[in-house]
């Protein structure tokens, strides 16, 4: 396809960006374009499989400490949730079991509930509210320093850097750049990459068998660098 109609579809002002950090050759311009749909496609299917990890680690623990049924037990009047700290975390709950409705299951909530949710159950009213107990799904975890605290709060932040780019992906907005420049960079896919993989070998999940076949975030990475 000619650059000029590649623009047409994709506008001038959306690869302006690629372009310009092509040194204005057009044809790597569209192959950058490209190559950048493929590491979000690459990148996408790695936060998915943490995403679902995470989740039904999270889900187990809290079926062991809290029972059965305890996302919508956490959200009834008394519940661990049901409280103006945690009403977002409440009303999401609620959402998602109206918009299940007759087809309501414990297991088909717990997928229903967004990865965002997810990362709160580490926010510090959520935290407690369910007896400060979920840094056991990472056995694995670092000991804590005076430097480091290896705590709710910093699995809270961590969640919050691979979240960010999840959404960013979902939003279509580019990750093969440096931040708000138009410069080609792979270093922040390659850091939250690095950091999917430290958090699922902290939760004792061999995430080199579980990605088999689907990770091919280094070699991407490469193709895009050496562009």
């Amino acid at each position: 396809m000619r650059y000029v109609d590649f623009t047409n579809v994709m506008t001038t002002h959306r690869m302006s960006r690629y372009l310009t950090a092509c040194g204005g050759d057009s044809r790597k311009a569209m192959t950058l374009y490209r190559k950048n749909l493929l590491l979000s496609q690459e990148l996408f299917t790695i936060i998915g499989c943490f995403e679902i990890a995470l989740r039904n680690v999270i889900n187990e623990h809290y079926l062991i400490t809290l029972g059965n049924d305890w996302l919508q037990r956490a959200s009834l009047v008394g519940g661990i949730f049901n409280n103006q700290h945690c009403r977002l975390t409440n009303k999401a709950i609620d959402e998602a079991i109206n918009k299940l409705g007759q087809n309501y299951g414990h297991s088909k909530l717990v997928a229903e509930l967004g990865f965002g949710f997810w990362r709160y159950m580490f926010a510090p009213h959520q935290f407690a509210g369910a007896r400060r107990t979920l840094l056991q799904i990472f056995p694995s975890k670092p000991v804590s320093t005076p430097a480091i605290q290896y705590n709710n709060s910093y699995i809270f932040n961590q969640l919050a850097e691979i979240n960010k780019i999840r959404n960013r992906i979902a939003h279509h907005e580019p990750i093969c750049f440096t931040s708000f420049q138009a410069v080609k960079n792979t270093q922040y896919v390659r850091q939250n990459y690095s950091l999917i993989l430290q958090l699922f070998q902290w939760m004792n999940i061999d995430e080199q068998s579980l990605l088999y076949g689907l990770d091919h975030i280094s070699s991407v990475c490469t193709g895009i660098d050496i562009l």
